[in-house]
Order: structure tokens, then sequence, then C-alpha cells
């Protein structure tokens, strides 16, 4: 059989037909429309014997995959994260295959310079290492040219909304960095809730050398004015962490840009982290913020406590920089107050004594820090009767010193 030009046989699955393969798509990347992606990596599957192509896309909820529509792709139901194969993979980052009648259904990480974007879905016949590792570099490509041209469509973007979103939660979109990140020595994790109706609460990232920069903050009130002044914290955070300033500085440089915009009663509340990756030291600063919950072995061990300085836009005095020496696995977890302040009607607020009972049960060995963030998030979520006056965030850092 000849497929795309090449003979059908074992040959069609070396290395030089995949070099070959690969080298077309990336060729022809730079001048794919947005909406030609899905299609043209549609094709290249179509060239190793796959049918059925779905791209999974995660919903903002992060609660389940979305399909990409487009020429020569499944579209189909959405496949919830939790107790799906498709699912599985997006969560381990590992393929996942499932025997069929006519085949094998394969699900393959789309995985985004240590993101993940989604998971490519297909059926084959038959599958080997050749298929595997194929099909691996294939995704790995598309995921890096959606990403490449998400800043000029709306396409993937529309394709991850579940459900109606505010005009809030659209300006705190605009502003994260990928919601996870995972690298050889650190990784991260966030999750923002209500996903669609977000305003006040953000968090920022950047791993400039050995050094993780991390910011989290909580600006008061709801809805626009909410996100209109998260947008200047993050804004002012970023311009100054670029500028190669220390914590103090940075605190002073957020402090000063929300006292000038906004009215003398407005604040944001801040956590401004720097971890050294190749030490384990980490140093942070708190501006009214809670204090982060470091986890040891799967078990909060202690609160980061640390002297505190007024929020951002009340003009604190010159914060302290706490610090503490990390263990290789150790964990950080910070949050709002969104997190353990909400309350069920008549009931007490949810609590901090509560979010450690369930780290300690949700924070298992071998579960990477998307994962447990999530489970997290979406776990105090149903605790608290599925209440969200306020914005709930978390974001998990994970130290792992390797080299």
């Amino acid at each position: 059989m000849t497929v795309g030009g090449y003979n059908g046989g074992s040959s069609d699955r070396s290395e030089s037909f995949g070099e070959m393969l690969l080298g077309d798509l990336l060729d022809h990347a730079p001048q794919l429309p947005p909406d030609r992606v899905g299609p043209a990596l549609a094709d290249a599957v179509a060239r190793v014997g796959g049918r059925g192509v779905r791209i999974l896309l995660q919903d903002y909820g992060q609660r389940n995959l979305l399909p990409l529509a487009g020429d020569g792709l499944e579209v189909g139901e959405p496949q919830p994260i939790d107790g799906s194969a498709a699912g599985q993979c997006f969560l381990t980052s590992l393929p996942v295959e499932v025997p069929l009648a006519d085949g094998v259904r394969v699900h393959v990480p789309m995985l985004d310079g240590g993101d993940q974007a989604g998971v490519l879905a297909i059926t084959l016949d038959a599958v080997d290492d050749d298929i595997r590792r194929i099909l691996r570099r294939l995704a790995a490509l598309a995921a890096d040219t959606m990403r490449a041209k998400n800043g000029c469509t709306d396409l993937f973007f529309r394709t991850r909304r579940g459900e109606r979103m505010s005009v809030a939660a659209e300006i705190q979109w605009s502003l994260l960095p990928p919601l996870a990140m995972t690298m050889p020595r650190v990784a991260i994790a966030g999750v923002l809730e209500p996903a669609y109706d977000v305003a006040g609460d953000s968090f920022d990232y950047a791993l400039n050398g050995d050094i993780l920069h991390l910011a989290m903050i909580d600006a008061m009130g709801h809805g626009l004015d909410a996100a209109t002044m998260a947008t200047v914290a993050i804004g002012a955070y970023r311009h100054a962490r670029r500028a190669s300033i220390e914590l103090c500085e940075i605190y002073h440089f957020m402090d000063r840009a929300i006292a000038e915009q906004f009215a003398p009663d407005h604040f944001v509340t801040a956590q401004m982290l720097r971890l050294d990756t190749g030490t384990g030291r980490l140093q942070w600063v708190n501006a009214g913020h809670p204090a982060p919950m470091l986890i040891r072995d799967h078990r909060v061990i202690h609160r980061l406590h640390s002297p505190t300085t007024l929020p951002v836009g009340f003009g604190g005095d010159q914060p302290q920089v706490s610090h503490v020496v990390l263990e290789p696995g150790d964990r950080i977890l910070c949050f709002t107050d969104g997190l353990v302040e909400e309350h069920k009607i008549g009931h007490q607020e949810f609590g901090e004594d509560q979010l450690i009972n369930w780290v300690h049960r949700l924070d298992r060995a071998d579960r990477s820090v998307r994962a447990v963030a999530r489970d997290l998030s979406h776990t105090l979520g149903r605790a608290r009767g599925g209440a969200t006056t306020d914005d709930a965030t978390l974001v998990l850092v994970e130290w792992s010193g390797q080299n």
C-alpha cells in the first residue's frame, strides 16, 4: 500500500519517514492559518494510517476536554477529565492506549514547552514503537504551533470556553501565564475558581535561569473594578521583575502603581516568592496575604508565617524578606482567602483545618502538581457546598531538587 507517496511497508515507519512527515508539517506551519493547524495534523496522522482524529483541549474550568472543530477532525462529545482515557492521558502526560474491536484507540499528550495543550486521540489498526514515536512528535509540534498562533485567533479560546464568561474573567484569563509548567527542577500548577466569573484573583510566574519567580494577588472587590486592579498589579509586578530588582523593591513598585491609579481605600493583597531551583532556597514577601503551606512527604508540616507588611496600595513599611531552604520533593501551596473563608448557609467558614485535611487526602505519591492542584480545587469547591461568593485561587509549586 502506498500512503502519501511512500511505500506502505515497514520502511514507512522508519526514522527517515518520520523525519519527512514532521518536516513537511514544520515547513508549512509558519504560513498555516490557525484554523488549518488541526486539519494539517489530521492529514499527517492519516499518512501513518490513523483515523477518527480528535484534538481535545482543556476547558477553563479544568473539568472537560473539548473537541477542536476542523476538516478531517472528529468532533463528538466532550470528554470528562475524570474517568476517561483522554483525561488519564491529560493528567499523567503519558500515552493511553485502549484496545478496540477494529484496532487501538491511542491518546497522546500534546505537550507544549512544559505545559500541556490537550490530547490527540486517533484510532490505528495496530501500534508499535515507531508509530508511538511519530505520534508523540506530531502532537508536540502541533501543540507548539497552536501556542504560537493562539495570540492571533479566538479559535482555541472559543473551543476551551465551556460556558458563558464574564468580562472580568475575560480580562483575568488574558493576564495569566500557562496554568501549568513542568521543568526538570521545578513544576507549578494553578487553578482559578469560579473559572468563568473570576475577577480579583490572579497569579504570575517566570523561570529565568535557575530562578523561579511567582506572585499571587487578590484585588479587593468584585467585577470589573477588581479585574482592573489585578491587571495593574500584575503589570507592575512583571515590569519590576523584568528589571531584576529585589523583592522589597517589587513590593514598593506595585504599591505605588495601585496607589496612583485607585482611590485610597483600594488595595491588593499579594505574595511574592523567589525560588532558586539549583539550591532550593525560597524567599518571599507577604503583603497581607494568607501564609503559604509547606508540604513535605505529602503532609502539611507548617505554614510559612512571616512578618507581613500592608497590602499593596496602602503604602506599607519596608517588607521583611523571609527565607527557608526546601528539601527535594517539597511542595508549596499558595492560596487566596476565598479558598478558606467561604461559608455554607448557616455554617462556619470552611477554614484552614479542612484545607489541610484535604491536602493530606489528595497529595499522594506519584501524582503531579497539576493533578493535585486541580483535584484539590474541585474537591474544596464541593466541600464548601459549591458556594463561590469570592474568588478561590490556588497555586502549587514543587521543587524536585534534580539537576
